[in-house]
């Protein structure tokens, strides 16, 4: 049978930036194998593959693959996930919410005169904060030197509100741009927690680079060794939660723009929204806009 495909440009408002997905619709029969070997055809940091819900009062069941494998949750795939959805359907829906590996997720729909622009994901589980690392080990996975590394606010420490990963603050926007992945340093690191990614960011953000408060990398296993993430929505969510959970002195609503993807040529923008009542952490948001690319159909081998 043939199935639909679209690909959406996420956490930008431009062709070419943010971070590309491939989202296949009428995925409904496919096996694990078979979504796992489309992922790594469309070679993209994720898939995802849109199924009917096991609860009618759901919307959907997304999963979510890298080239490597299947993952319970991430943040650019829902962004874009519930863009394509929402652009598909004859009225924009307010909300989806979607069945994944780590729990129910929530996807707002902003729409401005009948189009949708933006979506905006609820976080799947609270924060969650796991084992430490010493700047000098965090440093070398990025090639970098411990000076580089900021511990005045966290130290390096793998967290997670739906997929782990290791946060690292680093002193200067310098050495965010300098930074490289080091092969033998993510081999003696990772897995550490269910982790293999390192999300790294600078409050050191230029004039030039406002109106962010902060600029991320992200590297990560890819196909052929690591590589790098343009826009990394669940990384996004967590360092948002922690920074939230470290402000000890606020309730409320807090707020951050964060950049990512500007030195690899695809500058990102993700919108994060953390709430907190009584000193506690009650919800995390992260959304942005959407640009659809490409579309089209595939089949099988073997399928009719």
């Amino acid at each position: 049978m043939q199935r639909r495909y679209i690909t959406v440009d996420v956490f930008t408002d431009r062709a070419f930036g943010g971070n590309p997905l491939g989202v296949v619709l009428d995925a409904g029969e496919l096996s694990t194998a078979q979504m796992q070997a489309i992922a790594r055809e469309f070679n993209y940091s994720e898939t995802t593959f849109v199924l009917p819900p096991a609860d009618p009062a759901h919307d959907a069941q997304v999963r979510i693959f890298t080239v490597n494998r299947e993952i319970p949750f991430a943040g650019h795939p829902n962004v874009g996930t519930a863009f394509v959805l929402a652009t598909q359907a004859a009225t924009p829906p307010a909300r989806l919410l979607f069945e994944e590996g780590a729990g129910l997720v929530p996807v707002e729909i902003v729409t401005a005169q009948g189009k949708v622009v933006s979506t905006e994901f609820t976080a799947p589980q609270p924060l969650k904060r796991m084992s430490h690392l010493g700047a000098e080990q965090a440093a070398a996975c990025l090639s970098l030197s411990a000076g580089d590394v900021k511990t005045d606010r966290h130290a390096p420490q793998v967290i997670s509100v739906g997929l782990p990963f290791l946060v690292v603050e680093l002193a200067s926007r310098d050495a965010l741009r300098r930074a490289k992945p080091d092969p033998a340093a993510f081999a003696k690191t990772f897995p550490c927690d269910g982790s293999d990614a390192i999300y790294f960011y600078t409050r050191d953000v230029p004039a030039g680079e406002k109106p962010c408060e902060i600029q991320a990398r992200m590297f990560h296993p890819g196909a052929s060794g690591l590589s790098e993430d343009p826009a990394t929505g669940s990384a996004t969510a967590a360092a948002a939660a922690l920074f939230a959970d470290l402000d000890s002195t606020r309730d409320g609503e807090l707020k951050l723009r964060i950049g990512q993807g500007v030195d690899m040529g695809r500058p990102s923008l993700l919108l994060t929204r953390v709430r907190k009542q009584g000193g506690q952490v009650t919800s995390v948001h992260v959304g942005g806009g959407c640009v659809q690319m490409m579309e089209g159909t595939f089949t099988l081998k073997g399928e009719g």
